[in-house]
């Protein structure tokens, strides 16, 4: 029987939401293979874990800036030897489970486990196969680190596969896949359902507005642009997504009241319904996390761009942006202009969604685990 283990690290919903849809895809698809999916970081020491992830949280939402200098200090100098140096130190418990284990095959989604193993097979402490499968649109030198180890990488544009043969790496090593996602978001769902289950009206087009969840970053501003929906698309209805954090959906319900426009805008707080409303709506509006734009495209949708976080984030926007698929809303601009620019021209909105269905990767689970399991591949 042949034996996978998937490596991920809780620091944002992306790598989790890669390794779960790989693990599910191989239980679903592939007889006599055994696959563990394991959080690298929480194995190693669950102290660490919780510490790191909090950290990541708390400077993610308060400190932003100094988030996004993090970021990019850690691809060279200093910060980038520490974190190298740090992960080899952790290599070693987990070293001990991947003997343990015996796998004919590593799949990495965050840089972490990826140094990890590599160092390990470096080492001649392992001698698998090593994939290591990118969950953001953009490439941070962490997750090149001991790359000549590395038997397999999956990007999901071919920006990523150029840059990363301009820094040496082999380009028969690098699979445009897209990044795995769930495939509730494929589902031929009941639409007049889903319109039915949050009460709206099917005659009239959604926008679906994701107000940034628990980082909630920039909650004024946040608020100012729903606003702006209100007041310049009247035509239009809007599920306004809070996630968890009560204060955003505080001041969304307020501005609802306050607006008297309780029948064509929906506020939620935390929802697992995010794919039917992918499904009925025309346009996201969202900070550009991995999973999200990952999803929004696989949807085919166009997408304004807010609250990017610093560091990977902006990378994403920057990327979306270039590609047409998306506009960015500075902290500068002016919502109500950006709001005209794309809603006065039609012509604008469809180009946008052509372009998202271009960079769209419905099949990227699909690929990356045929090309690692499927002997033609092999």
């Amino acid at each position: 029987m042949k034996k996978v283990i998937i490596f991920y690290a809780s620091y944002g919903g992306g790598h989790l939401s890669a390794a779960k849809s790989i693990e599910k895809y191989i239980n679903e698809n592939y007889k006599n293979i055994n696959v563990q999916m394991i959080d690298c970081i929480k194995y190693i020491n669950k102290f660490l874990e919780k510490l790191t992830t909090g950290a990541y949280c708390q400077m993610a939402k308060k400190a932003p800036k100094l988030w996004g200098k993090v970021y990019s200090a850690s691809e060279k100098g200093l910060l980038s030897t520490i974190s190298k140096d740090t992960n080899k130190l952790m290599s070693n418990k987990l070293g001990k489970l991947i003997m343990e284990i015996n796998p004919d095959l590593i799949i990495s989604t965050h840089p972490f486990s990826s140094q990890m193993a590599n160092y390990l097979k470096k080492k001649g402490k392992i001698n698998c196969q090593i994939a290591t499968v990118m969950t953001d649109f953009a490439i941070h030198k962490q997750w090149l680190v001991g790359n000549e180890y590395t038997n397999y990488f999956f990007v999901s544009n071919d920006n990523m596969k150029k840059d990363m043969i301009s820094l040496g790496i082999d380009e028969n090593k690098i699979y445009i896949t897209g990044i795995p996602m769930s495939n509730r978001f494929f589902y031929n769902f009941n639409k007049d359902k889903i319109y039915e289950m949050f009460n709206l009206d099917p005659n009239k087009k959604v926008i679906l507005f994701f107000g940034g969840g628990e980082f909630g970053l920039g909650k004024d501003r946040t608020v100012q642009i729903l606003n702006v929906l209100i007041q310049k698309l009247p035509t239009y209805q809007i599920v306004a997504v809070a996630g968890k954090n009560e204060k955003l959906k505080e001041s969304f319900e307020k501005l609802v009241q306050n607006n008297n426009v309780m029948d064509r805008i929906k506020i939620l707080g935390f929802t697992d319904k995010i794919p039917e409303l992918m499904n009925i709506c025309c346009l996201v509006i969202s900070k550009p996390g991995g999973l999200t734009t990952t999803e929004s495209l696989a949807c085919e949708l166009p997408m304004i761009i807010i609250n990017p976080i610093p560091g990977q984030e902006e990378e994403n926007a920057k990327f979306l942006e270039s590609k047409g698929a998306a506009i960015w809303l500075k902290s500068n601009d002016n919502p109500e202009e950006i709001i005209d620019l794309i809603f006065n021209n039609e012509n604008r909105l469809i180009q946008m969604k052509k372009n998202a269905t271009f960079l769209a990767k419905k099949n990227s689970t699909k690929e990356i685990c045929d090309i690692l399991l499927t002997k033609k591949y092999n």
